[in-house]
């Protein structure tokens, strides 16, 4: 708490809520049911990354001996770590529930998940093949009783547990049984192959289809993996461990950063262990086995579960043919003027262009670089990667412009989170094709979406380029919502070019007139900007302030945005995950409401609007108000000059805010209300998204027919 006694939420207890957000999907019977199923996958696979970093982080703290209430807004690191264990326990006792809700409704469809002990005679030969033919080679199973070292199990690695009670000699020679022989116990792991799909397609019977997953079909056969020990009884329980997932970077200076961040990511497989999920019908002795051999203490969470774990894999369930349990495939609208059929660097050459992803086609940008590859007059491209698809039409392109003699310098982060591998292997192709590769500065990571193209136009250089909210990924394109600025705006892109020049000279500070760029500008420029709506406030003139981000987590920005509440400005807050900030407390927060929306497409772009005496001023960017993003990383947030596209940004922030369906309030309880509708039409604010695209275009249709 401040001196001004202003109040925040605590921010990993509010990602918690919005983790709960997502699990509401699941457990939301008007949303098609497999897709509910992808809803708990993306829960699950939430969980495992809280626990690699932001738990993992809480944990060093508390292991550190400092209490950390000043870091963590007023609980210490102890309470806090137990406080969530209880959290996490509750919502994984709900995802349970809702998945044996799915299951039962799934029944009803004629999809059935059996396991091992509801194998058909008829499925029998089909099980018994598929693992002996694909399961059985691709297996690592240890025996453990008799290794000098326990196994290093893998950060959230799927593996059954095993106990197998073997027959002593009294159970072959009954009159042994009055010395009454002490049974051998042996203990084994099984590691879950990835490279085979969790679920097992079983054959179809009728109009019947089953579903098995891998996890069943392994202890289905057993046997056949034991069965060179004389056993009584075996058993195999899943359990998962979640390691700390900091990187701890070498400081040798001999090795160069990419060597490094190699080094390092292979190193974070033996990371503390954070979390132990088990099977909660595990025997204790097995259970007391396991965690004595890992060394999992009072300190790492231990979450009793369900009969399998790893549930993110829920993310692929085969679709069975079954679309109509899925949500309806809607292709992206055209962009009004920009075809993809000509020039696009023409059409940029003489107005800015808008793509909002993935209701508009991410191909824009493909088409945008591969025109840049081929064009004679091009002489350099630049631009900055954070996060790949795993086969990147953007690196293919880059790699295309060098073989067609372009300058291409490309800034890869090396260090986005749990992208680490493949970006270190992109940076390797690129480098091979001679890419200028830069790798980053020192404590920043590189977050900003930039792209400048030189090209020479009578003889004089002129610049094209994109700046966007997003990734440069066209696989999360299709469910990510992005927006990206085409534009040949010189002066923007003059200083997108500085921001390339501060990569490779980063001890030269640039001035900015048109870009924001974080760590050293956000911070004061958006202090400033909300100072100007209080000024207005206070003067009586008209004075507002619209936000979209990800998360608004930064307790200094949060005060700046209380103290325009306080003033009279209003502030409409759309933020998908963390919200610090408390919404609609009297004398605090009364002219500040809040709303998440959770749906079909994950809310991902940035939007900053500000009232500035009835002349807004729009921006788009890369950073949420988060103090990694304002003080620690680079960010480059970009106003938007074009009166076309600037209505635009602003008519679609109004069509989120009107949501009713999806929408969620944020509120001090973290209780994840559903925003009351009254007496409102239902407003789903991503199907009126992409409606209000389609009657773009059907405008403009209309406009050139007549």
């Amino acid at each position: 708490m401040n001196s001004n006694q202003y109040r925040y939420l605590d921010r990993e207890k509010s990602w918690l809520a919005f983790n709960a957000r997502v699990l509401q999907e699941a457990g939301d019977e008007t949303v098609p049911l497999l897709e509910r199923l992808r809803f708990l996958g993306i829960f699950s696979n939430n969980f495992d990354e809280f626990f690699r970093v932001r738990f993992a982080a809480i944990r060093r703290l508390a292991l550190s001996g400092e209490s950390g209430e000043k870091l963590l807004g007023g609980a210490s690191a102890h309470q806090l770590l137990k406080e969530i264990t209880e959290i996490v326990i509750r919502q994984q006792s709900e995802s349970l529930r809702i998945l044996n809700v799915i299951e039962s409704q799934l029944a009803k469809e004629n999809i059935f998940m059996i396991n091992e002990k509801e194998v058909t005679p008829e499925q029998e030969t089909f099980i018994k093949d598929f693992f002996i033919q694909k399961v059985s080679p691709a297996l690592v199973t240890i025996i453990l009783n008799d290794l000098a070292e326990f196994p290093l199990l893998k950060d959230t690695a799927g593996y059954l547990a095993v106990k197998l009670v073997l027959n002593s000699p009294a159970d072959k020679n009954p009159l042994l049984n009055l010395m009454k022989s002490k049974r051998e116990v042996r203990y084994a792991l099984i590691e879950m192959p990835k490279t085979i799909n969790r679920f097992v397609v079983l054959p179809q019977v009728d109009d019947k289809q089953f579903v098995m997953l891998l996890d069943d079909v392994i202890r289905y056969n057993l046997d056949s993996l034991f069965n060179i020990f004389d056993y009584k009884s075996v058993k195999a329980h899943m359990i998962k461990i979640t390691r700390d997932a900091e990187l701890d970077i070498d400081s040798d200076m001999s090795k160069s950063m990419l060597e490094k961040i190699a080094t390092s990511v292979k190193d974070r497989r033996i990371g503390e262990p954070v979390r132990f999920v088990y099977d909660q019908s595990i025997g204790k002795d097995t259970l007391k086995f396991f965690l004595t051999h890992l060394e999992i203490d009072s300190s790492d969470s231990i979450i009793p579960g369900g009969r399998y774990h790893n549930r993110r894999d829920y993310m692929d369930f085969p679709n069975l043919g079954r679309y109509d349990l899925l949500y309806k495939t809607k292709p992206p609208v055209p962009v009004k003027g920009l075809g993809l059929d000509g020039s696009v660097l023409n059409k940029i050459a003489h107005k800015d262009y808008m793509v909002y992803a993935p209701y508009q086609s991410f191909s824009y940008l493909i088409k945008f670089l591969r025109e840049a590859a081929l064009d004679p007059n091009v002489t350099n491209i630049k631009i900055t990667l954070y996060r790949l698809a795993q086969n990147s039409q953007i690196v293919s392109s880059l790699v295309n412009a060098a073989k067609n003699g372009k300058k291409v310098t490309v800034q890869i982060e090396l260090q986005a989170r749990f992208d680490e591998a493949s970006n270190i292997s992109y940076a390797e192709q690129m480098q091979t094709e001679g890419i200028n590769l830069i790798f980053g500065i020192k404590g920043l990571k590189v977050h900003s979406k930039i792209c400048v193209v030189d090209r020479i136009e009578k003889g004089k250089l002129k610049r094209y380029g994109f700046i966007s909210t997003g990734n440069f990924n066209e696989g999360t394109a299709r469910f990510y919502t992005d927006i990206t600025l085409f534009t040949s705006h010189q002066q923007i892109l003059k200083e997108a070019s500085k921001v390339f020049d501060f990569f490779e000279v980063n001890y030269r500070l640039h001035r900015y007139k048109h870009l924001i760029v974080s760590p050293h500008y956000t911070r004061t420029k958006f202090g400033k900007m909300i100072d100007r709506e209080i000024l207005n406030a206070t003067l009586g003139r008209p004075a507002y302030i619209d936000m979209k981000m990800n998360s608004l987590s930064d307790f200094p920005m949060i005060d700046k945005l209380y103290d325009a509440s306080k003033a009279g400005v209003k502030v409409r807050l759309q933020i998908r995950g963390i919200c610090a900030l408390i919404p609609g407390v009297p004398g605090m927060s009364e002219n500040i409401e809040a709303i998440s929306i959770v749906d079909n497409f994950l809310e991902h772009s940035r939007l900053f609007v500000f009232c500035n005496d009835d002349r807004p001023e729009v921006f788009i960017g890369s950073a949420d108000l988060m103090r990694r993003n304002l003080d620690a990383r680079v960010e480059v947030t970009c106003p938007i000059y074009d009166e076309e596209i600037k209505r635009e940004l602003m008519e679609t922030f109004e069509i989120g805010w009107k949501g009713n369906v999806k929408a969620r309030l944020h509120s001090e309880k973290l209780d994840n209300i559903y925003r009351p509708r009254g007496e409102n039409p239902v407003f789903r604010a991503q199907f009126e998204m992409y409606r209000y695209y389609q009657d773009m275009i059907a405008e403009t249709e209309v406009s050139i027919n007549n």
